[in-house]
């Protein structure tokens, strides 16, 4: 069966590649770097290409015939080529692009980072934002090099509907669609980076993948609000680089290097290192947070059609890990956060609880091109996380006047993560109709180890004097051998097999159907196994060819569950929790980026989630509803202003949940907007001033599920100035210019008014 549909898929490849032809080819500056973003149009007809970040871009079935091939972007010369297609054949045509000095001194450039949206992660596969049914963002670094960001948080600020968050254990976690993700992919691969954290400072771009994407990416990775996908720098082919110095308030201190080079004459070996030194401290009394990565990055271009992909990280962090407010009860003495009486910078534990965490992060791919229209991708990633020390503060409220503080002290912690994918993407026709199909597998390891300590501190009452505990203290609990001692091990694997195929039916309309089968199994607690299917279908119909297109999706997502034991001392063994998605709306990509964005309404329901009962019984027979309308926006309306904005509006409901029937889940804010306008002044005499502002605004949310308790909503504003020449740049911004005092989402307090100075200089 196997050898009659390989011979099939191949007699229907080479059918369609006789027909047609392929352009393929790299786009290179004057200095040997990738020209990304260029547009390569071949004239009279519709099709066209976006060089990617590694300055690539493929053509697929061109008719035989000769053309004339445009490579253009703003600032840099237009190159034309005349070309002859022949069918079945690939015309490769390289384009080195300089700079056009008379509109270099006529026209700004657009530097808002308002990335193409083209990616062959979120779909796993080539695939164009207005050809996929699904709403994804993407916030690039240009962008985040605009803002002067300096911690991951910052960067989910800047998509529609996201709001970032942090967690006692040191881990980052992003709220979509009324849910939290804590996990996240690589380049497309699952990985997990549970109690160390993740730097910027190599990264290219954020994906955000919205709705339940449990069907390509695994309850691993895709919670039901989505999945994020972290995209690094690759290496290219010149030598070139970029020195990067930030100063600013509650003395933060931050050094980057990012070093590009060819260690060989053929360029066939080429590599990237990027470091970064970081420190600040809080803007409270309690915290403080230093970090080092070293992350280098070499490719190797072994034959035309073979390429490989090593890169490795390294993650150093010697942080407070941020005190844990326990206001998740049904009753709490509070209304609000902004109602603790101990005020918004004060603390119970000293800075000298600094926990000490590195991970070592390996990921390899090997690229192959099987045939014209066939290729293999096979990656391979492993994680190892290392606590040393790791001091987890928290505060539980007896009443209004007095606090009860404890550490739980982790340490020696281990965990690792290992993850092997297989890809196979092809291309072929059925009479008229193409295809677009990925078939893939996926094996997922992970297996933790923890010694940790529970120490009990004191019974505060606010209204008198008390001392904060620090070290010194501790390690005298530590000592205390009346204190116990407790070991855990936690452990599992998935294996998941997955396939998606996309028909496009005419040159307007698409649908995509993808399926994905896991097994998960728990390797502690008697080896529990679970197995999931999870089905997705979407379409596609273009109103404006390439420019707006309507779609609409079916999307599912699952979460393993493990046996739970019951009060009675029984087991119960939970079937995995779905979520469907039903969701719509309209896709815009306007010429020249004038105009883009999305909007979308969604519709999950949850209708077999897990719910205990007064008795403490579980049972699975709740319902969870989310649903909500998404708004994202990019323009260009005249040279130099440029504007990126969102708007997300969600209500995450217990339909059915005995005791919380009819409550809002927690850490689900209704309304999240975010905006950022940048303007390059026209100035004849000075070229280069650049301004920014923008903010961001996060509604009412609750803590804890009786829906007693509030996280308040609040509004901060930031703006931003710079000057730009062709090597350097100087960079101010001032956040949180009306001085907002404002709680994420889980009740920790973030900075107050603050500074950021950044000098940059490229080479």
């Amino acid at each position: 069966m196997f050898k009659f549909l390989t011979l099939f898929l191949t007699v229907l490849s080479v059918q369609a590649f006789a027909q047609t032809g392929t352009i393929k080819g790299t786009v290179t500056t004057s200095d040997g770097k990738p020209a990304e973003f260029v547009n390569v149009v071949l004239a009279g007809t519709n099709k066209a290409a976006v060089v990617n970040e590694a300055g690539h871009y493929t053509i697929n079935r061109v008719a035989a015939g000769s053309y004339t091939l445009t490579a253009s972007f703003t600032g840099l010369l237009t190159q034309k080529s005349t070309i002859t297609i022949k069918a079945g054949e690939t015309t490769v045509i390289n384009f080195t692009l300089v700079e056009d000095k008379q509109q270099l001194q006529e026209v700004v450039v657009n530097s808002n980072g308002r990335q193409t949206k083209e990616t062959d992660y979120v779909a796993r596969m080539p695939l164009k934002n207005l050809e996929n049914p699904q709403v994804y963002n993407v916030v690039g670094k240009a962008l985040i090099k605009e803002q002067l960001m300096t911690d991951v948080k910052e960067v989910f600020r800047a998509a529609p509907g996201v709001v970032p968050t942090e967690y006692v254990t040191g881990s980052f976690a992003v709220l979509f669609r009324g849910f939290t993700n804590f996990d996240y992919a690589r380049n497309g691969m699952a990985t997990s980076v549970y109690r160390t954290g993740t730097e910027i400072a190599n990264l290219e771009r954020v994906e955000l993948i919205k709705g339940p994407s449990g069907t390509l990416f695994g309850a691993q990775v895709a919670t039901f609000g989505g999945a994020i996908n972290l995209v690094t720098k690759k290496p290219y082919a010149g030598f070139g680089g970029e020195v990067d110095y930030s100063m600013g308030s509650f003395d933060l201190s931050r050094a980057t290097i990012d070093l590009n080079t060819p260690l060989n004459k053929e360029k066939t070996v080429l590599l990237r290192f990027n470091a970064v030194k970081h420190q600040q401290n809080s803007s409270s009394e309690y915290g403080k947070n230093k970090r080092y990565v070293i992350s280098p990055s070499l490719s190797y271009q072994a034959s035309e059609r073979l390429s490989f992909l090593f890169d490795f990280e390294y993650f150093n962090s010697n942080a407070n890990r941020l005190a844990y407010t326990l206001l998740f009860g049904d009753e709490v003495p509070f209304k609000s956060a902004r109602d603790i009486p101990v005020g918004f910078k004060k603390s119970f534990f000293q800075n000298d609880l600094l926990s000490d965490a590195e991970a070592t992060k390996y990921f390899g791919q090997a690229k192959y091109q099987i045939s014209k229209n066939w290729t293999s991708t096979t990656g391979v990633s492993h994680v190892n996380e290392f606590l040393n020390h790791s001091y987890q503060p928290y505060v539980e409220w007896i009443n209004a006047d007095t606090a009860s503080t404890s550490i739980r002290h982790f340490g020696p912690r281990e965990r690792t993560y290992a993850n092997i994918q297989q890809n196979f993407n092809g291309k072929f026709s059925t009479g008229r109709f193409h295809h677009n199909l990925l078939i893939g597998a996926s094996f997922e390891y992970n297996d933790e180890t923890l010694t940790y300590k529970a120490l009990p501190l004191d019974k505060i009452n606010i209204n008198q004097p008390f001392e904060k505990s620090g070290l010194s203290r501790v390690t005298s609990l530590l000592a205390d051998n009346s204190i116990p001692t407790s070991n855990d091990a936690y452990g599992g694997n998935a294996f998941g097999l997955y396939a998606s195929d996309v028909i496009n039916w005419t040159d307007r309309l698409s649908t995509m159907l993808s399926l994905r089968f896991d097994r998960f199994k728990q390797t502690y607690e008697g080896g529990f196994v679970q197995p999931s299917l999870s089905p997705k279908f979407g379409v596609v119909y273009q109103l404006v060819k390439d420019q707006v297109s309507l779609f609409g999706n079916f999307m599912n997502g699952f979460q393993n569950q493990g046996p739970l034991e019951q009060p009675d001392g029984s087991l119960f063994k939970p079937k995995p929790v779905f979520a469907n998605q039903l969701e719509g709306g309209v896709k815009a990509e306007l010429p020249e980026g004038k105009l883009g964005g999305s909007i979308s309404y969604y519709y999950i329901d949850i209708d077999n989630a897990l719910r205990t009962d007064n008795a403490l019984f579980s049972f699975q027979d709740g319902q969870q509803v989310s649903k909500g309308v998404e708004v994202e926006l990019t323009a260009n309306p005249f040279t130099g202003l440029n504007i990126v904005a969102g708007y997300g509006f969600n209500e995450n409901k217990y339909v059915k949940a005995d005791v919380y029937e009819g409550k809002y889940a927690t850490q689900a804010p209704k309304h999240i907007v975010n905006y950022w306008l940048s303007y390059q002044l026209p100035l004849q005499n000075i070229k280069g001033i650049g301004l920014g502002f923008g903010g961001n605004y996060v509604g009412d949310s609750y803590l804890n599920s009786s829906n007693t308790y509030t996280i308040p909503a609040y509004h901060i504003i930031n703006a931003a100035v710079s000057y730009q020449k062709e090597k350097w740049k100087f960079g101010f911004k001032l956040n949180n210019i009306t001085n907002v005092e404002y709680w994420d989402l889980v009740g920790n307090p973030q900075f107050t008014r603050n500074f950021v100075a950044n000098f940059s200089f490229r080479f």
